[in-house]
C-alpha cells in the first residue's frame, strides 16, 4: 500500500489550514498610523473602525469584539447570568465550549449529536431539562447550522436561553442571515485557524442595547467611567493591532469563501464515491462558508480505521486533524458527570473516532485538493483488491 501512495506524496507539507494574510506594506501602514497616535489599545479609532465595519459585512446590528472567542464565551454567559446553574451542551466541541461553563460554576450537561449536522441533537434536549437548567450551549460545529428553529422552541417552552459558539461560521448565512446572528447571544472565533483572522480574537452578536451595554462593562473589568466601576469584569479588549489587522482581512473575505467553496466542491465530487467515505454538505437554508471540511471514515466499508489513514496521509505530508477527538466528555474534569456515559451519547462517541478533518484554506492549490483526493482513493483501492 505505502508503495503505491508513495509515488503521490506531496513535496513540502501541507497543514489542515493556513491564515490567510493580508499585504505587509497595508499592515505597515497601519502600524505607522499606531506608533503616531501611540493609541495601542482601550477603544481606539482602528477598534472603532473595524467594530462598525465588520458588523456591516456581517449584517448585524449588535456586534462587541473581543481579546478571544474564549473570553468572549465566557463573557457572553456572564452577560445573561448563567451560573451556578446546569447548561445543555454538546461533547463534540472544542474544550473552551465546555470550560466557560466550568468557569461560570455551571454544570455541562451532554446531550448526544445529529449524524447528519454533527450539532447537537434538538431532538434529545428536552428530556435532559429539569429545574437547574438555564440554558443551552449549542455549537455549529465547522460552520453547519444547528436545528436553529427547534432548539429556539425548546427553549421559548421552557424558559431557557440558548448562546451558540458560532466560532466557526464567519461569513456562513442561514435563511439570508448570518449564521452567528441566531440565539440570545452568538460569539465568533477569529483565532489565526479560523478563515477569518484578527490574529486573535472574537466578538459577541447580541441583540438588545441593554445586554450590548452589559457587554461593554464586562469586558473592561466592570467600568462604566472614570469614577464608576458597576460589577467585577474582566479584560476581553481587543487591541489596535488586532483591529488593523481584521480591517484589511474583511477585503479578502469574500474571495477567500469563494476559493474554499471551490476546494470543498472538488473534494465533494472526488470523494462522495468511495465507500465508507462521509463527506458533508447542501444543509437546508445554507449559504456556506466552507471553514473545514471533515469526512468520516467507517472503517469496516472503507478498509482502514481513522487513525491508520491519518499516518497514511502524514507519510504523503499531507497533516489532516482528528477535530474533535477525544470528546469534552472524556476530559477527567467531566468524564465523572453522569451525562458523561458513553452510553448516552452513542453518535458522538462514534464520530469522534470516524472525524478527520483534509486541508482547506484560499490558498490551497486545486491540484492538492486532486493528489489528496487520490491518495485517499488509492488506500481504498488497495484494501479492496487485498480483500479480494
Amino acid at each position: 500500500m505505502k508503495r503505491s501512495i508513495l509515488d503521490l506524496k506531496l513535496k513540502e507539507p501541507v497543514f489542515v489550514t493556513s491564515p490567510s494574510l493580508p499585504k505587509f506594506e497595508d499592515y505597515t501602514k497601519c502600524l505607522e498610523q499606531i506608533w503616531q497616535s501611540k493609541h495601542l489599545t482601550n477603544d481606539g479609532p482602528f477598534l472603532k473602525k473595524f467594530e462598525l465595519s465588520l458588523g456591516q459585512y456581517l449584517g448585524v446590528e449588535r456586534i462587541s469584539p473581543f481579546c478571544n472567542g474564549a473570553i468572549a464565551l465566557l463573557v457572553a454567559l456572564q452577560a445573561l447570568r448563567i451560573q451556578n446553574c446546569e447548561v445543555i451542551t454538546t461533547p463534540f466541541t472544542f474544550p473552551a465550549t465546555p470550560h466557560v461553563l466550568d468557569w461560570n460554576g455551571a454544570t455541562p450537561v451532554f446531550c448526544d449529536i445529529d449524524p447528519k449536522t454533527l450539532n447537537i441533537d434538538a431532538s434529545k434536549i428536552a428530556p435532559l431539562i429539569t429545574p437547574r437548567t438555564r440554558a443551552i450551549l449549542a455549537v455549529h460545529v465547522y460552520g453547519f447550522p444547528c436545528a436553529i428553529e427547534e432548539i429556539q422552541a425548546i427553549a421559548d417552552t421552557y424558559g431557557l436561553q440558548v448562546i451558540y459558539d458560532a466560532a466557526h461560521t464567519f461569513g456562513a448565512k442561514y435563511k439570508g442571515r448570518a449564521l452567528c446572528d441566531y440565539g440570545d447571544i452568538g460569539m465568533l472565533s477569529f483565532h489565526a485557524t479560523k478563515l477569518f483572522s484578527t490574529i486573535e480574537g472574537g466578538a459577541l452578536v447580541s441583540h438588545s442595547d441593554a445586554v450590548r451595554q452589559r457587554i461593554a462593562y464586562l469586558r473592561n473589568f466592570g467600568i462604566a467611567n472614570a469614577d464608576t466601576v458597576v460589577g467585577p469584569g474582566i479584560n476581553g479588549k481587543m487591541n489596535e493591532f488586532e483591529a488593523a489587522y481584521g480591517l484589511l482581512m474583511l477585503n479578502q473575505m469574500d474571495d477567500e469563501i469563494r476559493k474554499r467553496n471551490a476546494l470543498a466542491d472538488r473534494y465533494r465530487e472526488l470523494l462522495s464515491g468511495i465507500a465508507g467515505i462521509t463527506v458533508f454538505g447542501g444543509f437546508e437554508g445554507l449559504t456556506p462558508n466552507d471553514a473545514y471540511f471533515p469526512i468520516l471514515i467507517d472503517a469496516e466499508k472503507f478498509g482502514v480505521g481513522r487513525n491508520e489513514l491519518f499516518a497514511l496521509l502524514a507519510e504523503c505530508n499531507v497533516n489532516t486533524r482528528k477535530y474533535f477527538y477525544p470528546l469534552c466528555s472524556h476530559y477527567p474534569c467531566y468524564s465523572a458527570l453522569p451525562s458523561a456515559s458513553a452510553q448516552l451519547l452513542p453518535v458522538a462517541e462514534r464520530v469522534a473516532e470516524q472525524v478527520l478533518c483534509l486541508p482547506l484554506f484560499g490558498t490551497l492549490p486545486m491540484e492538492t485538493v486532486d493528489t489528496i483526493s487520490e491518495i485517499i482513493k488509492r488506500i481504498a483501492e488497495e484494501h479492496a483488491s487485498k480483500g479480494q
